[in-house]
């Protein structure tokens, strides 16, 4: 029998208070509940259609409806004169009457203007720590509150805040999520207990190669937690982590930023976007970076360009291009080793290799292109995406500490390189159509997917004096000057990989009323690997059909508010994240599974502050272990679970004073023995407990400040749990003062009070210190 814990208790208080402030507000969903249906296209002076344009009630100050992709919005209105309230960042507020028949129906196109220029000091920040809604989840756009499952969005403002300078960073404030050290050469995340390099997507697109992405040129980051292959296919176990860049549009832009800091941090980004006529706008991003380390010898040198085209022929149409090419170089870093089950006590800064030989190299160039077209009902969008990845590393690895009288003395560290290059082709078309049958409303959607990508992958040992694979180092001289060899060693991997990807997928979003909708779905996804070992010239094939269903209730009783229920799987192939592990054996392995469960609430309290709660579980299945009868072979009987429940916040707390954080309390257990894993083991790198709370306050027309506390509990730096990485509290802190209103200054200082913690890790011997304190300051000009 299952006992309840103290969190199990707090979730059930919480969950229970939380949902019945709907209740109180019951009332305000009945003014809106029969009448006539309302519809409108929300457009900008070209006729291009405004998305996620928001439309208050009879000078209400919550948002009743938000366009789609394509500008469209419905309400149903009483009869009767009605104001409706239409805004849209960039653009002014537009006031709109309307007289609203007895019967029949109501329809009309709204004309938003751009907003005007005025050299003044914004009294408070913009309110951009909350999204009012996306698409990605869905693949139609859809307010965040209607969404039925757990999303957190970091925005470009809370970007900037926090000066936030990876993916990492901006994962640091979304609950449910760890980050994992990715051998420090790569983009790694743990979502709900499952790890994954591949989870990652670029406006809707996967971008699942092993390398640091950059935040220059981005609108937001979407965390989509638990398992939705409906929407993004295999893989997002746990979830995803989808990057929306900036596009072009028309109104200008000119801003530039200049930032530095300890440790020699100096980086410089731009953003200039420019309407070249009424039909065509033109926008670039850029970035260049050169930084040190709080760590000995541990340097990063990067930059990027992203140009974009959007083009309007007319207004059915709308044609978007883009191109990107990033550059990162840095020193590779394992970091520091364990001792009796803790990290090793040794000054933060302390590398064992050399600097001037380990590195880690990354050149990515990606093209993509999209085009939405809007023929009455039916709206049709296609996205490609091409990339180009070319990515490799040279490191030493520290492994098992010998003791000398009980203290840590001497060290093994072993050395390899890896290259990997990566051709990715991806192109997915969506049609969506709306239908009623009597009062019940369809949105549907139909899609298809191509894929293929092309891998190749080399790797070679390194050789001490060119005869041994390892080293014994003292603690008390780290750096490793011994000649050192690369080679191929017989169990390197040298192969290319071939996989292709034919999906097509449905979706129904039903408006059974306006309390009461449903979300249901399916994909089906054909998955084929093929590999090739260019040292055996052994070929192996793998292919997969995978059906993946999605079944989602939200109940809205009220306008602001939804409680909902989701039931959705996913799958993992045999070949895992990268397709680099198929064996003879795992050949015949059928992929792992993914199963969530959720129920959550969502409340926009505000237009501007938005709360939300989610309790799950997630069960993953089919994972490998030994037979105990035979150590040989391979059978599928290991599984995980992770139950937990999360709390989020995000907004305007008040006029001045901006939040975003949240609570997460995770139990992550294997609940049938793995190959690497025993019963009752706790996953990797999955703390019980996390807090994060950022906060933004406007104390003057030009002065704010920023304060921001996170708190994690310990956790096992592997499944094996034999070493723990300590919990810490670490607080952040930031000043933001307004010379003009073009010009700001900012100081942020990371681990205000000097806090000595550990990250992350990537296995009991490689365990990443966190950085002391650091400040920063940055200087945003807008021209």
């Amino acid at each position: 029998m299952h006992r309840l814990s103290l969190p199990d208790v707090a979730a059930a208080v919480f969950i229970t208070f939380f949902l019945t402030v709907p209740q109180a507000l019951a009332g305000q969903a009945g003014a809106a509940s029969t009448g006539v249906t309302f519809t409108a296209s929300v457009v900008d002076a070209t006729g291009a259609a405004i998305a996620g344009a928001n439309v208050s009630l009879d000078a209400g100050r919550t948002t009743v409806a938000t366009s789609n992709q394509w500008g469209a919005f419905a309400l149903a209105l009483s009869p009767g004169r009605h104001q409706l309230t239409v805004t849209s960042p960039g653009f002014e507020p537009l006031a709109v009457v309307v007289s609203v028949p007895a019967t029949g129906t109501e329809s009309r196109t709204i004309t938003l203007k751009v907003a005007g220029f005025q050299d003044t000091v914004n009294v408070q920040a913009p309110p951009r720590y909350s999204t009012p809604s996306i698409a990605s989840a869905t693949k139609l756009l859809t307010p965040l509150r209607d969404v039925p499952q757990s999303v957190t969005v970091v925005t470009k403002q809370l970007i900037a805040d926090q000066a936030m300078q990876s993916v990492a960073d901006t994962v640091r404030y979304v609950p449910g999520i760890s980050v994992h050290q990715g051998e420090n050469n790569r983009d790694q995340v743990i979502i709900r207990g499952n790890n994954s390099s591949a989870d990652f997507f670029v406006n809707g697109v996967r971008d699942d190669v092993q390398y640091y992405r950059d935040l220059y040129n981005l609108d937001r980051i979407e965390a989509i937690k638990g398992p939705n292959a409906t929407m993004f296919g295999r893989g997002g176990g746990g979830g995803v982590i989808n990057r929306v860049t900036k596009e072009a549009g028309f109104m200008p832009v000119q801003e530039l930023s200049l930032h530095g800091g300890a440790f020699s941090d100096r980086r410089i980004a731009g953003d200039v976007n420019q309407p070249i006529s009424d039909r065509v706008a033109f926008r670039l991003n850029g970035m260049y970076e050169n930084d040190g380390s709080f760590r000995n010898g541990v340097t990063l040198e990067r930059y990027g360009l992203n140009p974009t085209f959007t083009v309007v022929p007319n207004s059915k149409t709308r044609l978007t291009f883009g191109y990107e090419t990033l550059y990162d170089h840095r020193v590779s870093d394992r970091g520091l080793p364990s001792f009796q089950g803790r990290p090793v006590d040794v000054d933060p800064s302390t590398v064992f290799g050399n600097p001037a030989v380990g590195w880690v190299n990354a050149r990515v160039n990606l093209f993509s292109a999209g085009i939405d077209r809007t023929e009455g009902k039916l709206h049709v969008s296609n996205r490609t995406l091409v990339g180009s990845y070319d990515r490799g590393y040279q490191n030493f690895v520290p492994g098992a500490v010998n003791p000398v009288n009980g203290v840590a003395a001497l060290v093994t560290v072993t050395a390899y390189n890896n290259a990997t290059t990566r051709t990715n082709v991806f192109n997915q078309t969506d049609a969506t159509y709306p239908v009623q049958t009597g009062r019940v409303v369809h949105t549907l959607l139909a899609g298809v997917e191509f894929g293929a990508q092309l891998t190749d992958n080399l790797r070679n040992t390194g050789f001490f004096n060119n005869a041994s694979t390892s080293i014994a180092v003292p603690f008390t001289n780290t750096l490793i000057t011994t000649p050192l060899t690369f080679r191929p060693n017989a169990t390197d991997a040298n192969n290319h990989v071939r996989t292709n990807v034919a999906a097509a997928y449905t979706q129904d979003q039903i408006e059974l009323s306006k309390a009461v909708r449903v979300i249901a779905g399916v994909r089906y996804d054909y998955f084929s690997v093929n590999y090739h070992d260019n040292r055996s010239s052994l070929d192996l094939n793998r292919p997969d059909n995978l059906v993946s269903p999605r079944a989602a209730l939200v109940y809205k009783p009220a306008e602001p508010v939804s409680l909902y229920g989701s039931y959705t799987v996913s799958y993992l192939p045999s070949s895992g994240d990268q397709f680099s592990s198929l064996t003879v054996v795992t050949q015949q392995v059928k992929p792992e599974q993914f199963n969530n469960y959720e129920i959550g609430a969502k409340w926009d309290a505000t237009n501007a502050l938005a709360l939300n709660a989610a309790v799950y579980r997630l069960d993953r299945t089919n994972t490998r272990a030994t037979d105990p009868n035979d150590p040989t072979r391979i059978v599928q009987t290991g599984s995980q679970q992770t139950n937990g429940f999360e709390i989020g916040v995000a907004g305007d707390a008040t006029r001045a004073w901006q939040i975003a954080g949240g609570y997460a309390y995770q139990r992550a257990t294997v609940t049938s023995a793995t190959v690497s894993a025993a019963l009752g083991a706790t996953v990797a790198q999955v703390p019980r407990h996390t807090v994060s709370l950022w906060n933004r306050y406007q104390f003057a027309p030009r002065v704010g400040t920023g304060l921001g506390v996170l708190y994690r509990s310990d956790m096992f730096a592997a499944v094996d749990n034999l070493v723990t990485l300590p919990g810490y509290v670490r607080a952040d802190a930031a000043l933001f003062f307004s010379l003009t209103a073009k010009l700001r200054l900012q100081a942020n200082v990371e681990n205000l009070f000097d806090t000595r913690y550990f990250i992350n890790a990537d296995s009991n011997t490689n365990i990443s210190p966190g950085s002391p304190r650091a400040v920063r300051v940055g200087l945003d000009v807008k021209f």
